[in-house]
């Protein structure tokens, strides 16, 4: 299972995936994860910083920061509402 968990204290985006952190399956679950609910095509997400480290950083091109934090807001909304 994999969920939208959230926000850090720092503002962060919290994600979890069951993949394991092994040949870049976990990133690569993540960066589908974030396609999928930022409603934008898989080639348009990359893990741009923190390859092999938990804290990554993620680019989307085409959608700017504002658009990602909306889009991800009514998927948290969702997904409270189903909770």
């Amino acid at each position: 299972m994999a969920a939208l968990a959230g926000r850090a204290g720092d503002g962060v985006w919290k994600v979890k995936v069951r993949e394991p952190a092994r040949e870049g399956r976990a990133n690569e679950a993540l960066a589908a994860l974030l396609a999928e609910w930022l409603d934008v095509p898989r080639a348009r997400v990359r893990v741009a910083r923190g390859m092999a480290s938990r804290s990554k950083t993620i680019e989307v091109d085409g959608l700017t920061e504002q658009e990602a934090e909306a889009r991800l807001a009514a998927v948290m909304g969702e997904s409270e509402r189903e909770g």
